[in-house]
């Protein structure tokens, strides 16, 4: 059931009106969980059990955790860990192609059971519960821990919130306290910056995919990769902002996971913006207990590798994640010893930095979206090899400007200069939202980060 569906809007708005009836106050938490779990099968019914297992498994722990946190704190992040990288890396050591996997009928049904939606974000929810609370020697209810883990609205794509934030936020809700115009406007971003924006250029950045970019000239493998750094933006943007939405409108308010990327003037910089919740994550729960920067410099650039690289590595299990990941982590070490000096930089300084950053970053999300590194190598190699293939009919240079653009003035924060100056507009400008989110959507395209 994807956000994008009509049946995700009635789903919604059933579970909205019976989770404010009076008499289903008491109950809220557990329509909650219901919801989740419903929603959750809804796609994947035989992979509802593995959810279960997760969740009431990491709990285990938790209550274990309080009488002797050495021991069952590591086996419930292994726990966890082990889940992870069964159904995300398993086929790094067997053939899936093959007719018999392993001859083990029980492994091999587990072996051909397709990749959980959403297994890395609630693996790093049970990680972050299990933490957070055998640290603060706090024991919520399972219904609670349930909702944490499962919650309809993050459940998928994140963002990924901290236990010790969120489990304070349970508490009966009245509809009287809803923030309407905040989740509508939530919601309204971010269906525009999926339905409008993701999904039209996505026809377009289909071509960077093989076999389909050995057709594409020079320069427009150059336009692609840019055009690809708006569409994954807009998409995981699009979603983080419909998941706030959701959750104000059910009491809760979700971490902000995006905050203008493209206009960060260093590396480190950049992932204070993107993937907010996944960047503190890996700094709270793997860079420091890794030390930090705490033990010298040599050990700061060591954590930094491994942390990026295991961050490339979260999202698959190929060498193309993992260079996608290394590789940030060597921008984030080559630029350490000058950020100092970076803040004394001029306006012209601080707009060259910004446009190196963003060209980098652009540049390496040839390997996020061509996870065969050959591939992603291959395609590389044409941006600078000259070639004399027809330009394909699904690219146009205006449509891809016109898509980017809102992108663009969201980043150039002429948005909120024209929403401040004309307040009292400002309804008609999200009614226009709306209205080229449905009349001028592009062709219907899963989340990209629903494959995570």
């Amino acid at each position: 059931m994807g956000f994008t569906s009509w049946h995700f809007g009635a789903f919604v708005a059933i579970v909205f009106c019976f989770y404010y009836l009076p008499p289903a106050r008491t109950f809220q938490v557990q329509t909650l969980v219901l919801a989740s779990v419903f929603f959750y099968g809804y796609g994947q019914p035989e992979l509802l059990p593995l959810l279960l297992i997760a969740v009431l498994g990491t709990y285990l722990f938790v209550v274990l955790s309080f009488q002797n946190r050495a021991v069952w704190l590591p086996m419930g992040i292994s726990f966890n860990l082990a889940l992870l990288g069964f159904f995300k890396y398993k086929f790094l050591l067997v053939d899936g192609t093959a007719a018999h996997l392993t001859g083990v009928a029980p492994l091999d049904f587990l072996l051909r059971l397709p990749l959980p939606i959403g297994v890395s974000f609630f693996a790093f929810h049970n990680i972050s519960l299990l933490v957070d609370l055998t640290r603060e020697k706090s024991r919520p209810p399972l219904t609670d821990t349930l909702l944490y883990i499962i919650f309809f609205p993050q459940l998928v794509s994140g963002p990924i919130t901290r236990a010790a934030m969120f489990l304070p936020q349970i508490a009966p809700k009245q509809l009287t306290d809803v923030d309407f115009v905040g989740a509508a406007k939530w919601i309204l971003t971010g269906y525009f910056f999926k339905l409008f924006v993701a999904n039209n250029l996505n026809e377009m950045t289909s071509y960077m995919d093989f076999p389909l970019y050995e057709t594409v000239r020079t320069q427009d493998r150059w336009l692609l990769v840019f055009l690809y750094s708006y569409q994954i933006y807009a998409d995981f943007f699009g979603y983080s902002a419909i998941a706030l939405g959701l959750g104000l409108l059910f009491g809760y308010r979700l971490p902000v996971n995006f905050d203008l990327p493209y206009i960060s003037t260093s590396f480190s910089e950049f992932w204070t913006r993107w993937h907010i919740s996944l960047s503190n994550w890996l700094r709270t729960y793997l860079y420091i207990p890794l030390g930090g920067n705490r033990r010298g410099q040599g050990r700061t650039y060591f954590n930094l590798m491994i942390v990026m690289t295991l961050g490339g590595l979260w999202h698959g299990a190929s060498l193309s994640y993992a260079a996608w990941g290394m590789l940030h982590g060597f921008l984030l070490v080559i630029e350490r010893p000058f950020l100092a000096l970076f803040g004394k930089a001029g306006l012209i300084g601080q707009t060259v930095r910004m446009g190196v950053v963003f060209f980098c970053v652009s540049m390496l999300w040839i390997f996020f979206k061509l996870p065969s590194f050959e591939h992603a190598l291959a395609y590389l190699h044409g941006m600078f090899t000259s070639t004399t293939n027809p330009n394909p009919t699904k690219i146009f240079y205006n449509l891809a400007l016109t898509y980017s653009l809102p992108v663009l003035i969201q980043h150039l924060g002429l948005g909120k200069l024209v929403s401040s100056s004309l307040r009292r507009w400002e309804p008609y400008f999200y009614g226009i939202l709306g209205a080229l989110s449905y009349l001028e959507a592009g062709p219907d395209a899963a989340f990209i980060y629903f494959q995570f």
